[in-house]
Parts: C-alpha cells; structure tokens; sequence
C-alpha cells in the first residue's frame, strides 16, 4: 500500500497545493479520470466552524485538491457533504460560508442537491442498503478528505468515519438509535465504506484535533497531509502517529479481521515521519479496562460490571447553554428538551452517542460516568 506523507508547517497555498499535487501524481490519479469524469470531493464540514478551528477539513486542501484536478483538465467537480443538523439547502449554505468552502469554488461548485438515493449492499451485509445524497451516489470518481481527530464515540475520526457524512442530514442520529453499541456502530460505518468506495483518501492533519472531538476538542498540530488509495491501512496507519492502539478502535479492529488492514504492507513515500510527535489526549468518554489482570473466570462478569458503571453520559454545563436546541435536533433518542432556554437532559434513555456533545456549537456539553 502506498501511503503518501508529506510535512506542511501551515495552511499556505502554494505549500499545501504542491504537496497535494505531487500527493496525487505518486497516487497516478490522472490514469482514472478523463475530462468527462464527475469526481467528488468529501471534506468533513461537520459543523459550521471556522478553518481556525481544528473541527473541519481546511478549504485550502479542499481548494488545492480541486484546483489541481481543473489544471489537468478534470472540470465536473463538486464539493459533497451533509454535516450534521438537517439536510436542506438553507443549512448547507451556512455551512458551506463558515467552513471557508467559497474559496474553492473557482474550480468546484457547492453542492445544493438535498436529494438522496437508496443504495442496495451485499447480501451478506448487516445493513440491505443505505441512504445516500445524490452527488456521492451520482459520482464517478470519489476523494476523501477527512480531518484527523480522535472521537468521544468511535475514539478516532479519519478516512473511514468521515464517509458518515454522506448519509443524509438528521438520518444519521437515527443509525445511532438503530446501533447504540460500539461494535454494531463501527460494523455500520465499515459497510457503509465499503458501500460508498472512495478511490481515493487524503487525511487533512496540517492541524489535528485531540480529546472531545469531533468537535470539542483541541488543536493538536501534526503538519501533514496523508494520502492513499488503502483507506482503511491508512486509517490504522494514521492512529498509530496519533499515538493509539488500532487494535483498540473497533472499527480498525474489525476492519483487521476483515482482512481490510495489511498494516505489513506499507510503503512510505514522500517525507519521513516526524519525531516530534507526541500521543493525543483520548476522549473522556474512554473506557477504562482492567479485567485482563483478573483470572478468566471472572472476566466476563467484571467487565459487564464496568460497563455499566462506568458508561459515560453527556453532561450539561448549564452556564454556557444558550438554548439553541442543536443538542436536541441531533438526539436519536430524543429525550433533550429546551426549557426555558436551556436544556434539560435525562438519562433514563441515553444511548452514549454523544451527537448532543458533537453538535453543541458552545461546548456546553461534558462527559459524565455513572460512577
């Protein structure tokens, strides 16, 4: 697998359009497209931030992706998400604003299609078919571009997690609501890549993210692009700079077992891999595990122990809520109301799927265990 690195110290255009340019030459991209092929972009614009903050792709990598394609003759571009919140042109539009996006648009347009097709899986998936929005289903070619963070939910966002964007708006709380469990969630996001296909990934870590991510976390700076056609060793292979287990990402691991990872099968082109690097704090929603000290009998039952009193809740800080209800949209459990300006949160119901922290524009929303 060839894996593209290549160190960027900021997001300046012409550093971050040359790496992305040589990127996609050593990647021999040019051999899939021709002037006619409909390529769409996938960045993460999981919420409206601005590209100083470290919650979505950067618009100078969507940009210097789509205008290399323009400049080698490749013109049907466009740019394809659905973020969180509702799937409508009007949200779309103030996403795209605050996300930079415009920027690209001499050389991409902005998707406004709010429609979506079924799309049929294998039959031997758990998921018969998935939703998904007309630009991705329509496409011809696909590029990937997620931002690196670690996830309170899945414990790391990269190559695999991004394409949970294209699932259409407020449906994707309801696949929460369908898997609340880690290891059917992460099944569902591995079929669902496998559905969608994209040919090519290119990892946006110029600035990364570390703790409460997707999008309450911290800036945590790695200065660089990573790009393959493997998303899923790319994906194993970007948590380990990050300074975590694979193994200990369900959806990695299951991927391994898939046969997806050749982690073995690695070849680094491009820069070397920095050694300045240092771990990324994990999400306050990581479990901790102390049953492999324990004989094996007493395994199981410790560990059902610990799930349950050590399952993380969201919390609320009620001094930063501004009762603009993104919380309660995006509960798949529907159990957050807005009183008097504020929200109110119970707890017989919740699911730990944190899309009430991940949509929280204030950060008003904690991690809280049972004990």
């Amino acid at each position: 697998m060839r894996q593209i690195l290549y160190q960027i110290p900021e997001y300046k255009e012409d550093l971050v359009y040359n790496a992305v340019g040589k990127a996609l030459e050593q990647l021999n991209i040019l051999d899939d497209l021709t002037p006619e092929t409909r390529v769409a972009l996938k960045p993460n614009l999981v919420m409206a931030k601005g590209p100083e903050a470290p919650v979505t792709t950067h618009p100078v990598i969507v940009k210097s992706v789509a205008r290399w394609l323009w400049e080698h003759d490749v013109r049907n571009i466009v740019i394809a998400e659905s973020s969180g919140g509702p799937y409508s042109a009007e949200h779309l539009k103030t996403i795209y604003n605050i996300c930079g996006m415009h920027d690209a648009e001499p050389y991409a347009r902005l998707n406004m299609d709010v429609g979506f097709q079924s799309v049929n899986t294998p039959a031997d998936f758990i998921n018969h078919s998935f939703n998904i929005i007309d630009p991705i289903v329509n496409a011809d070619y696909i590029i990937n571009l997620p931002k690196l963070k670690t996830h309170a939910m899945t414990g790391y966002s990269g190559g695999i997690k991004n394409l949970f964007g294209v699932i259409p708006g407020l449906q994707k709380p309801q696949l929460h609501y369908r898997f609340p469990e880690i290891e059917d969630f992460s099944n569902m996001l591995l079929e669902l890549a496998l559905t969608v296909k994209p040919q090519i990934t290119l990892i946006d870590a110029i600035d990364a993210m570390e703790g409460n991510g997707p999008t309450g976390g911290t800036s945590h700076p790695l200065h660089l692009i990573l790009a393959s056609r493997d998303m899923y060793t790319q994906d194993y292979f970007a948590a380990t700079l990050m300074g975590l287990n694979p193994d200990d990402i369900v959806m990695l691991r299951q991927a391994r077992e898939r046969g997806l990872i050749q982690p073995d099968s690695i070849e680094l082109i491009g820069d070397a891999i920095p050694e300045d690097r240092t771990p990324f704090q994990k999400p306050d929603t990581s479990n901790l595990d102390f049953s492999s000290s324990l004989p094996g009998f007493l395994q199981k039952p410790f560990t059902a122990f610990m799930k349950r009193a050590f399952k993380s809740y969201p919390k609320l800080e009620a001094e930063k809520c501004v009762g603009c209800g993104k919380c309660a949209e995006s509960c798949p459990a529907h159990i957050i109301k807005i009183k008097n300006r504020k929200a109110k949160f119970q707890k017989r119901g919740c699911i730990s799927c944190f899309c009430c922290q991940e949509m929280c524009p204030m950060k008003a929303i904690s991690v809280k265990r049972a004990l």
